[in-house]
């Protein structure tokens, strides 16, 4: 029970968590009463996500204990009883959509997930769309949305199951101005109209986090005070939550607390430090920067305002060269901006928006490297690495690595790197975003000094409106346009407004009337049609049962909604698609043409010696056969080796002198054969002719001279094929070349799909739904066994057409068999998938298993009765020498279906093993 008797929604016992070494939770305890808002505060890394992410029961408890919604977070029973009342958004822009399905697609997925009826599904959808103001858009992908769109889909598809619990990890974060006040319009009328629900929140927002009930402040993996905003302002005699934040810190963190004072900027005459007329960046069909136009005097301290991916960073990119312009012009310094201009950006300072320096090399060689890319001579550079590290406060960590530092001293590293070779331009993306309070204002007085001190244009973009304050000037800028350019002070006033972020959304406004959402009260009351009462406020009044999650009706209807989903994304991604179906018929025409171990018009050369009946005779054999190409006769034996080595031949024959007369004698004359053996199988190949010749031509001398064939021949040997009779390398190697494709290609496709998820987040979607892995995993492997069973019937019929090469068995048996090896090789990328953490990973992985094992243990390149040891290991271990047995014998040899019963209950056994091994290795909860 909380303090007031009423029930607690989450209560939390000493819980400690850790990423290897780095501590993200030290022993946390926390009560929250049911049906109250909670914001957590503090910047990134200080442990606000690891805590609501163990809150919500996507990771997984280390030490301590989580209680929510009156069960141990530990049990996996009570996580799966109570996922349908968790509502979880985890922490970006948009992290728990699909950015290739659209708007109605993406909820419509969360309300299958979730058990919903298809009539429910459409009801729910089209209210919660007039509730954000998104029903213009149905039908638009979530991934051209803009940052405040994303975020409110991401809501309609957080509550469309309707959730006892809301965890919304940093909802805001780069979302305009206007759009982050409609998101919280929104919450604030949701929970008004269902006041039951919890919502926790985590901001980096001060200003956001004073809505909320109770104020959670977090720092160190530790809770710094906890409290209503008026108790923590009061306790601390500040003015501010910021202040406040900064006052709970630890002495050594807090920082100046002396108010930063920037002086007027002085008058320069000159031209300016950056101007920009009419810049423009299009990317194929989409424009980022739309004919953007400003002027920086040097030395001022210039703000670019904006949400993410309104154009700052692209704006940024060009005026630095690393971008070429559409159209416009730029200069900086006076001088037109080329890429090719090595000597103005070396007067160029850039700081990215995340860290781009080497990770591997200690801060001071960081610096070093820096200042040896900038040409900084060798008998100044130990002096400026000093100076820097000093006057950037880092001579403490000179030696440490970056992944060891906080957020907030790797952006002091990064702004030292950028000031080493003393630019007079410094361009800042975003570099206190993530930052604490007092290491942004560290971070300023550091600015401001350079700015008035040293006389550097400074340009940066920021999405904290108090650090936009300290700005000589600001632009505004939003979808790639500037909304207006001057003096924060000169902006608020020309609107009227108390604080500049309500002359931003003033701005906003006039700019996408069309687009404001009008949030009232009204909007949102069922009183006049009780049918727009929005599920997320009220529960349905349908009358429709609600879902059961536990039977085997909802876990069958999980499963497809995952392979539906999967599929609409496969069939939105050409790239993916095209690599899936054409891949496979490219790479069996490769191998069928230009792969081949026939022997045809080999090229020879002769130096023959002898010059006799007998010598021409012999020769006879080769130039009469169709398998080589007699080329220009040899001089001398030193010819031979240089005509060998350069390519012209493949072999060559040297013919002694008195070669006919020591045969008719008896004498047993030695002829000698070159073959060039680089390429073993088809010199293998061309040996066994050469013998055949040869010896054909012996024995039809000895009949010529004895009138009798010859005793020494005691058993004539005359091959036959009973299978490929006309002997085509194709015929053979067209079923090992499908064996090989079948398993590459869909192995590799599904390795991708599970990490793709992990890259971008959407795996989260899994963690916090009711939804288990084994249904996850068949759900996304589904539309990988089809793609790979359309590719094999686009393989056969290229065979046939190509190649000619056709089944002489049962192209129902081939099929059945296909379909099972594809679902086995689909298992396959679906375990690398689990074990692996990037897409890059999965890949290589995946191709080198596959296409090593396929192609050398199975029987393609060599008789699977000849393999030995662990080489015979390796192919009984792996589905494609079972499936090559049943490719072979239906396409050479025409056996029926009965003769490879053993081949498909092993390649059944195959997939249902690596299916399994994946389920034990994808785990419903992060680590």
């Amino acid at each position: 029970m909380s303090p007031d008797g009423g029930p607690i929604s989450v209560r939390v016992d000493a819980l400690t968590h850790r990423y290897r070494e780095a501590l993200a939770l030290d022993h946390v305890s926390l009560s929250i009463p049911a049906g109250s808002t909670v914001a957590f505060i503090g910047p990134d890394g200080v442990g606000k996500s690891t805590l609501l992410g163990l809150i919500a029961g996507v990771r997984r408890i280390q030490s301590g204990g989580v209680t929510v919604l009156g069960g141990d977070m530990a049990s996996r029973r009570h996580r799966d009883a109570i996922s349908p009342r968790i509502a979880y958004l985890p922490q970006g822009l948009g992290r728990n959509l699909y950015p290739t399905l659209s708007v109605v697609e993406n909820i419509d997925f969360f309300g299958r997930l979730y058990g919903l009826p298809a009539s429910e599904r459409r009801d729910r959808i089209t209210r919660l769309l007039k509730a954000t103001g998104l029903d213009p858009f149905p039908d638009r992908p979530a991934g051209k949305l803009s940052g405040g769109m994303k975020q409110k889909l991401g809501l309609c598809c957080s509550l469309i199951h309707d959730p006892d619990l809301l965890i919304l990890d940093e909802p805001t974060t780069g979302v305009d101005p206007l759009s982050r006040r409609q998101f919280w319009e929104l919450i604030e009328q949701i929970r008004t109209d269902r006041s039951g629900v919890t919502l926790l929140v985590a901001t980096a927002y001060m200003e956001e986090a004073q809505r909320f009930e109770h104020i959670v402040a977090i720092d160190e993996g530790k809770i710094l005070a906890t409290g209503h905003t008026s108790e923590l302002l009061a306790r601390t005699n500040a003015a501010t939550l910021e202040e406040a934040y900064i006052a709970f810190q630890r002495p050594e963190r807090r920082g100046d607390r002396t108010p930063l004072l920037i002086p007027p900027l002085p008058h320069s005459d000159g031209p300016p430090a950056i101007a920009a007329e009419n810049l423009t960046k299009r990317f194929d069909d989409f424009t980022a920067v739309d004919h953007v136009s400003f002027h920086i005097e040097r030395g001022e301290l210039f703000g670019f305002i904006g949400s993410n991916g309104c154009g700052k960073t692209t704006t940024m990119k060009m005026l630095t060269g690393l971008l070429p312009a559409s159209e416009g012009q730029a200069q900086l310094l006076g001088q037109p901006i080329h890429a090719q201009d090595l000597e103005t950006r070396m007067r160029v300072g850039y700081m990215s928006q995340s860290f781009s320096l080497y990770e591997e090399l200690s801060v001071r060689a960081n610096l070093e490297l820096h200042g040896r890319l900038f040409g900084i001579p060798e008998q100044e550079l130990e002096g400026r690495v000093t100076t820097a590290l000093t006057h950037f406060d880092l001579d403490g960590v000179s030696e440490f690595l970056p992944p060891a530092l906080p957020v907030g001293v790797r952006q002091r590293l990064q702004l030292a790197a950028a000031c080493l070779h003393r630019p007079e331009v410094l361009i800042l993306d975003e570099p206190t975003s993530g930052v604490d309070p007092a290491a942004r204002d560290r971070f300023w007085r550091l600015l401001a000094e350079m700015s008035r001190r040293d006389g550097v244009t400074i340009f940066i973009s920021t999405h904290f409106m108090n650090e936009a304050e300290r700005c000589d000037r600001i632009s505004l800028m939003h979808a790639g346009r500037v909304l207006a350019i001057g003096r924060p002070a000169e902006l608020r006033q020309s609107r009227g407004a108390e604080n500049l972020e309500d002359a931003f959304i003033a701005y906003l406004q006039e700019r996408e009337t069309e687009n404001v959402l009008h949030t009232t009260r009204e909007k949102f009351s069922d009183r006049d049609d009780p049918q727009r009462s929005s599920p997320a406020i009220k529960r349905s009044q349908s009358g429709e049962s609600l879902p059961v999650y536990g039977s085997a009706l909802a876990s069958l209807r999980r499963t497809w909604t995952f392979a539906r989903r999967e599929a609409l994304e496969l069939l939105r991604d050409p790239v993916r698609l095209a690599f899936a179906l054409l891949g496979p018929l490219i790479l069996l025409a490769a191998f069928g043409y230009g792969v081949s171990f026939d022997i045809e018009n080999v090229h020879y050369a002769v130096l023959d010696r002898d010059q006799s009946c007998e010598s021409r005779l012999l020769l006879e054999q080769f130039s009469h056969s169709p398998y080589f190409a007699q080329q220009v006769p040899l001089n001398d034996e030193f010819e031979i080796d240089k005509r060998l080595r350069s390519g012209e031949l493949r072999f060559a024959i040297d013919i002694p002198p008195q070669f006919g007369r020591d045969l008719l004698q008896g004498r047993r004359p030695e002829v000698s054969f070159w073959l060039e053996g680089g390429n073993t199988f088809p010199a293998e190949t061309a040996r066994a002719y050469i013998e055949g010749a040869v010896l054909t031509y012996a024995k039809d001398r000895y009949r010529r001279l004895n009138g009798r064939a010859t005793q020494l021949f005691l058993v004539n040997v005359e091959p036959r094929f009973r299978y490929n009779q006309d002997f085509r390398s194709v015929s053979a190697m067209v079923p090992g070349t499908i064996m090989l494709l079948l398993v590459i290609f869909p192995a590799m496709l599904t390795a991708l799909a599970i990490v793709r998820e992990k890259e971008i987040g959407s795996i989260t979607n899994v963690y916090a739904s009711p939804a288990g892995v084994s249904e996850y995993l068949l759900g996304k492997q589904l539309p990988y066994v089809a793609i790979g069973f359309i590719s094999f019937v686009a393989l056969l019929a290229s065979s046939a057409g190509l190649f000619g090469v056709v089944p002489n068995g049962s192209v129902i048996v081939l099929a059945l068999a296909a379909l099972v090896y594809v679902f086995a090789a689909t298992a396959f990328g679906l375990l690398v998938s689990g074990f692996v953490s990037t897409q890059v990973a999965a890949i290589y992985a995946t191709s080198i298993a596959t296409a090593m094992t396929a192609a050398h243990y199975s029987g393609f390149l060599f008789p699977a009765s000849s393999l030995e040891g662990m080489g015979r290991w390796m192919g009984l271990g792996f589905p494609s020498l079972w499936f090559q047995t049943v490719s072979l014998g239906v396409f050479a040899k025409g056996l029926e279906a009965s003769a490879f019963i053993p081949e498909f209950t092993i390649l059944v056994g195959f997939g249902a093993l690596f299916l399994a091994l994946a389920r034990l290795v994808v785990h419903k909860q992060a680590r």
